[in-house]
């Protein structure tokens, strides 16, 4: 069945009542500091809550957004800046006309991008970072990364004179307050399928090589990533034309390699992060919620502390606001438990005689919910999900049972079909009449169709010869079974082998047996030394543990990354006609092992 669709000023439902700038007032500060004003550009939304696109020039809004405090622009400095979280404000504040100042130890990628945008950027922390022309001064505010100890210099000298200083969380709550926020939150997917029927409808031909076993005796696990489903979401939004703001956790090709979209619109898609409570600073509009899973093991002790905190997450959506959930039973069964306070009802689905499916209802908290996932029991689902000629998938949107359209991605994993269905929910939820809504899936399938994906997940570095190298932000047991998965789907009879770098003792220490049977997928698994970002090995546990613990397939420890790039050299040129694919896959400098082993190949290969 197929819609016509909507022009791209389709009406998008937000709140009415939106102020048009807000005050950020630094809080025990010295008097002598100023008010720091943040200007929201709202002119071109219309008093009835609808869309209408911006025609003015990017000058005239920029010169709207400038912000000027006593003849001066206003100057936040972030510590932390390198990071992806902390990058991504930064580059929002220089595009909203800040003055825009930052330190990290390291050098990283987003960093580049900072500088090129005027950013002045220290290496190091030092008290002299935070001293303009010559100690004259000062930051008007500062922004510190939850990574950053609490003793950092920067920040101690900026308590004792009074600077205003902000968690990430407080920064993003004062930055989002009075736009129409879009807050897309969760952690991983856990996909728990048995082979007979209970509402799924993966297709068979999911079923392949070494997974036909797996899934018959132990979960196969997908993951979702909401940095995808952030980024997916903007994008096919901004393609609609809608003039959103958007900040998420990763580089994204579609937002011409950054990880922020600056717009004049009052739509603000944000990828809400529960590391640190950072996500209870909001108060979203529509919260997506992937899943709900124990990841961030340094900060939750447990899964019930991760569920807990989302719990209070929920309770800041706003009264009339919208969450959008993944509903699945066995394969969210994280998130799903989040839905204590719905008032269930049920609809008849005539097409299998089921009374199943999760509606649209108000929770007591006064905000509605929309489900959606692979189970049919959800009002959003997929049906009959396959690999396409593109390397992604193909799947059939149902809406309460009954099918819709046919919808065609070009990123791999029937992870990205779940973040699909988030983005369509969402996208319905926020347009203001439902028959629109429904004449509009063609508007979105087809931006759906054109999204390519983020930074780091399932990204080519390269091919040489037979031999394909891609890297992957996976750094958790979920995650990895999840790409590995997708790896098998496009490429079923290659062979595969995987370089992880594990990331921080902690999660080593907690996840091991869940880590020492995620590599299934693979022919060959070479890990690396843990990368230890912010901690200390108090754990006593070393990525030769992880290579000991994991069963199937072989493994090797190799700690040195320059000596990982050696071994893959050596074994791919000794059979150059083999059809090899290689995964990297982690969370830190793993990322310089592609490029250096596709130079290397090149050298050897193509001589």
């Amino acid at each position: 069945m197929e819609f016509s669709a909507i022009s791209a000023s389709c009406s998008l439902h937000v709140p009415a009542k939106i102020k048009t700038h807000f005050k950020v007032l630094p809080t025990n500060a010295a008097t002598s500091f100023r008010i720091l004003q943040i200007r929201t550009p709202l002119s071109n939304v219309e008093e009835s809550g609808r869309l209408s696109v911006s025609t003015r020039s990017r000058t005239d809004v920029e010169n709207e957004e400038s912000l000027v405090l006593s003849n001066r622009k206003c100057w936040v400095h972030f510590v932390g800046i390198g990071g992806c979280g902390l990058s991504a404000l930064a580059m929002l504040a220089l595009r909203q006309g800040y003055e825009v100042s930052g330190s990290d130890i390291v050098w990283s990628s987003f960093m580049d991008g900072l500088k090129e945008a005027g950013a002045q950027l220290h290496l190091g922390h030092s008290v002299s970072n935070i001293q303009g022309n010559n100690g004259s001064s000062l930051p008007d505010a500062i922004v510190v990364s939850s990574a950053i100890p609490h003793d950092n210099q920067e920040i101690l000298h900026a308590k004792s004179i009074g600077i205003p200083l902000y968690k990430r969380g407080q920064w993003l709550g004062k930055v989002t307050e009075h736009y129409n926020l879009i807050a897309v939150s969760g952690t991983h997917e856990v996909h728990e399928r048995e082979n007979k029927g209970n509402g799924s409808s993966l297709s068979p031909m999911f079923n392949i090589r070494h997974y036909e076993m797996a899934e018959v005796h132990s979960p196969s696990c997908l993951k979702r990533v909401k940095s995808t489903t952030a980024s997916m979401l903007s994008y096919v939004l901004k393609s609609m034309g809608d003039d959103l703001t958007a900040v998420v956790g990763a580089q994204v090709p579609q937002f011409g390699g950054r990880n922020i979209m600056s717009g004049s619109g009052r739509n603000f898609v944000l990828e809400a992060d529960e590391y640190d409570s950072c996500f209870l600073g909001l108060l979203p509009y529509i919260a997506v919620v992937t899943n709900v899973d124990w990841e961030h093991v340094d900060i939750f002790p447990n899964e019930e502390a991760v569920k807990a905190i989302f719990r209070r997450f929920l309770k800041r959506i706003r009264v009339g606001g919208h969450l959008i959930l993944c509903g699945d039973r066995q394969c969210s069964a994280g998130a799903y438990s989040l839905l204590d306070d719905r008032e269930e009802s049920t609809v008849s689905d005539n097409s299998s005689g089921m009374l199943s499916t999760l509606r649209s209802d108000i929770c007591s908290n006064g905000y509605r919910i929309t489900t959606f996932g692979i189970s049919t029991t959800n009002e959003w689902h997929a049906l009959s999900v396959q690999c396409n000629s593109q390397g992604g998938s193909d799947y059939v949107l149902c809406h309460r049972g009954y099918p819709v359209t046919n919808i065609t991605l070009r990123i791999p994993g029937v992870h990205n079909v779940l973040n699909s269905l988030a983005v369509i929910a969402t996208v319905m939820a926020l347009l203001s009449d439902g028959r629109q809504g429904y004449e509009s899936i063609n508007c979105v399938k087809r931006h759906l169709n054109d999204f390519v994906g983020v930074s780091r997940r399932f990204e080519l570095v390269g091919t040489v010869c037979q031999c394909h190298i891609f890297d992957d932000y996976a750094h958790h047991p979920t995650e990895v079974r999840a790409v590995l998965k997708a790896a098998r789907q496009r490429f079923p009879l290659k062979a595969l082998f995987v370089v992880f770098q594990p990331h921080t003792y902690s999660r080593l220490a907690a996840l091991m047996g869940n880590f020492a049977t995620a590599f299934i997928g693979a022919d060959k698994v070479l890990v690396t030394e843990v990368y230890a970002a912010r901690e200390v090995n108090t754990w006593n546990v070393t990525g030769k543990d992880l290579a000991t613990s994991i069963i199937e397939p072989s493994s090797e420890y190799i700690p040195s990354l320059g000596d990982v790039v050696d071994k893959l050299v050596h074994q791919i040129t000794k059979e150059p006609d083999q059809e090899t694919v290689v995964f990297t896959l982690g969370a830190g400098d793993i990322t310089t092992v592609g490029p250096k082993l596709l130079h290397k190949l090149q050298g050897r290969l193509q001589k």
